[in-house]
Parts: C-alpha cells; sequence; structure tokens
C-alpha cells in the first residue's frame, strides 16, 4: 500500500447504501498518480475515485485502496479554433461550463457536446462511465467526443490512446469502469452552439402510448428529449408523465453555471423523506404543474434544463441514513413500449419509487466503448429508497425483465445486478477482459466476475 495512504470511512456511493472503509491516497500531479499505481501490491488492487457521484460500487473497493483524482484539476490547453480542450482528468465538468461557455455577443458560444444529470463530475468519470444526457438520439455519448487520453497503467507505462492509437485500448477504456488503467489528462472536442440559451416546451401526456408517439414526433426537429414519468400511475393512466423537448434558441445567450449549488442538504434526516405517502403526493401534484394548458413553451438558460438537481447540494441524503438504490435500463426498440409497460406495472404494484423518474431515447449513434451502455432504443431511470428485502425483490424483478427483452442496465448507477445479466447485456466482455490492469479492481467487477473475487476484502455491504 502506499504509504502515503489514509484511511477513511467517507468514501461511499452516491445511493449511501455502500458503506466501507477504504485507504485513498490523493495524487496532485499526473506523473505522481502514475506512480501510485505502479506501487499497487499484487492482491490488493485499486480504483479511481472522482467525485463519489456513481449511485453503486463501480468506484468504491471496499478494504482496499482509491486512488482519488479530484486534485488532477489543471487545464492544459484549448484551441479556440478548433474548439479542443486538453485537461487532467480530475477537471469537472462544471469547471469546463465555467470556464469555455461564455457566451459571445451573438448569444452563441461553446459547450460540451454531452452532458448528463449533473455536472459535478470529474472528466474522469465521465469517460469511465461513458456518460449520456437528454440528446444522445443526436451526439451519442459522452465518449463520442473524446479525441484522446492519456493512460497510465501498473507497468509503468502512460499510453495515447485514441481512435488512431492504442484503438483497442481506447475502446475499452471509454465506458471501461476505470479498470483499464488510471485516466490521467483528456483532449476533448467542444462544440459551438449558435445560441446558449434553450428553447423548452413541456407537454402534459395521458398514458405511455402518449409519449412514444410525442418522442416520434420529436425525434426531427428537437435536439434534447426526455419525459418524467408518474411512477405510481396505473390503469389506463399507466405512464403518464411530462414531455420536455427543447433545443438552442439561436442568438439567445445564457450565463454558464455556478461551480457549486446554491442550496445544500445539511445533514440526513432520521428517516427517509421519500415515502409513498409524498411521493404520491409530489405526482401528483407534479403532474398538474401545467395547469390548464396541455403545453408550455418558453426560452430558458440550460443550467436548469440539464441539471435540476445540481441546484439542491446533498439532496442524497433526503433518502436518510439507508439511503437509495438507482435503477436505468435500456431495452431494445422493438418490443420497447411492452417492456417499458411492464416495468412500470411491476413499480407501481410494488408501490415504491420515487419523484425522479426519466424515460428517454437512445438512438443509432454507437458508442465507441466495449462496455458502454447506451444502445437503441428505450431508457428507463428511477430511484428507491432503501427499504430492505422489499426493494431488492422488486429490483431483481425489473432486472429480469430488462433483461429477458434483451436490454441491460447501467452499471454506473448499479448496486445489484447479476453477473449472468451482465454477460448477458454486454457481449463484448471477452475483447474488454484482455485489457483490464491487474492492479485495478472494484466491488462492482468482483460482484458481476470481471475481477478475481479473491481481490481485495469485499466487506462494507
Amino acid at each position: 500500500m502506499p504509504h502515503s495512504a489514509r484511511t477513511s470511512l467517507s468514501h461511499t456511493s452516491w445511493g449511501n447504501v455502500i458503506r466501507a472503509e477504504h485507504q485513498v491516497v490523493s495524487p496532485d500531479q499526473p506523473y505522481a498518480a502514475a506512480r501510485v499505481l505502479t506501487e499497487i501490491p499484487a492482491g490488493r488492487p485499486a480504483i479511481a475515485y472522482g467525485c463519489g457521484r456513481s449511485y453503486g460500487d463501480v468506484a468504491l473497493n471496499p478494504g482496499g485502496l482509491l486512488i482519488e483524482t479530484r486534485r488532477l484539476d489543471c487545464f492544459i490547453s484549448f484551441d479556440a479554433e478548433k474548439g479542443l480542450l486538453t485537461c487532467e482528468s480530475g477537471v469537472t465538468l462544471a469547471e469546463i461550463l465555467r470556464a469555455t461557455s461564455v457566451p459571445a455577443k451573438d448569444g452563441s458560444g461553446w459547450l460540451l457536446p454531452v452532458v448528463p444529470g449533473t455536472r459535478f463530475v470529474t472528466v474522469g468519470g465521465a469517460i469511465a462511465n461513458d456518460v449520456h444526457g437528454k440528446n444522445a438520439h443526436v451526439f451519442g455519448s459522452f465518449g463520442c467526443h473524446v479525441e484522446s487520453l492519456d493512460l497510465a497503467r501498473s507497468d509503468g507505462r502512460i499510453l495515447t490512446c485514441s481512435a488512431q492509437n492504442n484503438a483497442e485500448l481506447f475502446a475499452a477504456t471509454v465506458g471501461g469502469l476505470g479498470l483499464t488503467g488510471l485516466i490521467l489528462r483528456a483532449t476533448l472536442r467542444l462544440r459551438r452552439v449558435e445560441g446558449l440559451a434553450l428553447e423548452t416546451e413541456e407537454i402534459r401526456f395521458a398514458r405511455l402510448a402518449d409519449f412514444f408517439a410525442l418522442d416520434a414526433e420529436s425525434a426531427v426537429g428537437w435536439e434534447y428529449t426526455a419525459a418524467w414519468i408518474d411512477c405510481l400511475a396505473r390503469g389506463n393512466q399507466l405512464g403518464r408523465g411530462i414531455y420536455l423537448r427543447a433545443r438552442h434558441a439561436p442568438g439567445v445567450s445564457a450565463p454558464p453555471p455556478s461551480l457549486g449549488p446554491r442550496r445544500s442538504v445539511p445533514i440526513a434526516p432520521p428517516l427517509s423523506l421519500v415515502n409513498g405517502l409524498s411521493v404520491r403526493a409530489f405526482n401528483a401534484a407534479y403532474w398538474r404543474k401545467l395547469g390548464t394548458a396541455e403545453r408550455v413553451r418558453r426560452v430558458v438558460p440550460y443550467e436548469g434544463a440539464f441539471f435540476p438537481l445540481d441546484a439542491l447540494g446533498g439532496w442524497n441524503r433526503l433518502y436518510g441514513p439507508k439511503g437509495f438504490f438507482q435503477f436505468q435500463c435500456v431495452v431494445p426498440p422493438e418490443g420497447a413500449e411492452a417492456a417499458t409497460a411492464e416495468l412500470l406495472a411491476a413499480i407501481a404494484e410494488a408501490g415504491q419509487g420515487s419523484m425522479l423518474v426519466v424515460l428517454k431515447r437512445f438512438g443509432h449513434v454507437v458508442s465507441p466503448g466495449l462496455l458502454s451502455f447506451p444502445m437503441p432504443g428505450i431508457t428507463l431511470a428511477l430511484d428507491f429508497p432503501n427499504a430492505g428485502a422489499d426493494t431488492v425483490r422488486l429490483m431483481t424483478r425489473l432486472e429480469a425483465i430488462a433483461v429477458a427483452a434483451g436490454g441491460r442496465l447501467y452499471p454506473a448507477k448499479d448496486a445489484l445486478m447479476t453477473a449472468e445479466s451482465f454477460a448477458r447485456g454486454y457481449p463484448r466482455l471477452d475483447r474488454f477482459r484482455g485489457h483490464m490492469d491487474p492492479a485495478l479492481s472494484s466491488a462492482f467487477s468482483r460482484r458481476v466476475g470481471l475481477s478475481d473475487a479473491s481481490d481485495g476484502s469485499g466487506e462494507g455491504r
């Protein structure tokens, strides 16, 4: 174990379900981080840890070593002609937006082509999980816009990887869950938009079939699309919700979002504030948020549309000391409506779920990673307060429905998926295994059979 390692009990999953003791090192230079990787003793693997926004255990290593990357936070260069940004892997997306998305006089500006639902993630984490956003059907995943990356391996090499150089290792690293090496820096292709503000339209719909009709209608002309779903609605109201579609407003500027949340939840309440009663009340009110109008159109800054949850720091604490699970799956277009209906019916029947339920479409833009989650189809994501065995039973049922439909689960948000489901959902596993670094392993990789289960202590569940 590196001599600078310290003991920590505070490194948890975002869902707060998994707590464990870790040894932690925090290198402040890329070459120091690369050296740490060479000092890891056999049988005591490590994993990179950024902002701690993975919901499950992909960035946890109970009893083992975490390599914090947040201090690798330097910007290296920005080519304002080509939009090529090079930075270290611990830089956050919020910091990139703050530095580069400054509106010009005509309202235009540079923007990350793909952003997930939070800007408080590192570049390294965004690559390792190949995150996606509301425009996945148009621009694909985050990895589609990575020009190159520098990867440290435990044998001491630092390799520059791209679609042209070390291409197989590049494909394994994008979406590779931090298991192929330590990402030190990356070059990203930013995108010039003619207006940083968004024209948005919210549309209330009464049933699941209406979502699919709206989604087909929005495929042309609307770059960003997603829907909030009332997960407790049943019968002929199953799948009702609010559809959001947006596109850039030419000539209208918007300021870059703040580097941190404006308000925060200071401590976790003794009991979850997200329960059947509060979810039912919220959902009933939110579904009527448009009042008597069926649709509302406005022009808004992108901060609220892209990152609504970032407005409240520590919102995960609202789930209380037991935390919560997140479930996200994608099912192929063929049979997507039937599979989604089956998933929502199971959730409504169980009476579990939360206010945060998102349904959206992935398109046919191919993600570059061997283990990238996005594939053509419909993806459903939602939180479940941790109610113990009842919640685990429900999530096991949802996993079975998704896999039977030919779908797969998102590792970055998973804490329960079986090795069999992982293997069925990710057919390029064998190609990926050949690029794994033997010094890296996580609770997730051991749980799904990617790494030797004897590595690390496996404690903390």
